[in-house]
């Protein structure tokens, strides 16, 4: 099995809105480090489990970050499911390429008339 692109992974989760929510978090606790001079943190957890017997997991991802403010500091978390295929290619959003041609020439379910 390849190894599963990170890039690809963290962007399909919740259809890409987690790695939103991760680069608004880490931007967030930076800012608050610096201008407050303490110490920030950001948590990220990944819980994978098997859908029935399938090749399939539901992976349960979670965010949680701290940011510091002047008198103390702010906390937010967040926390949603996203099912994954377990591929040769890694863990991936499809199985199988949505965007591939389902038949090839020789495979068309219409045969072209001649003119």
């Amino acid at each position: 099995m390849k190894k599963t692109d990170v890039n690809d992974f963290f962007g399909s989760l919740n259809a890409g809105v987690f790695a939103n929510q991760i680069g608004t978090a880490l931007s967030d606790v930076g800012a608050g480090v610096v201008e407050f001079s303490k110490k920030g943190k950001v948590v990220i957890t990944l819980e994978f489990s098997q859908i029935g017997e399938s090749n399939q997991v539901k992976i349960s991802h979670k965010l949680d970050y701290k940011v510091p403010t002047k008198r103390g500091s702010r906390s937010e978390d967040t926390a949603l499911d996203t099912p994954m295929y377990v591929t040769p290619n890694g863990l991936e959003l499809f199985q199988t390429n949505p965007t591939a041609q389902l038949f090839n020439r020789e495979q068309t379910p219409v045969i072209p008339q001649d003119a």
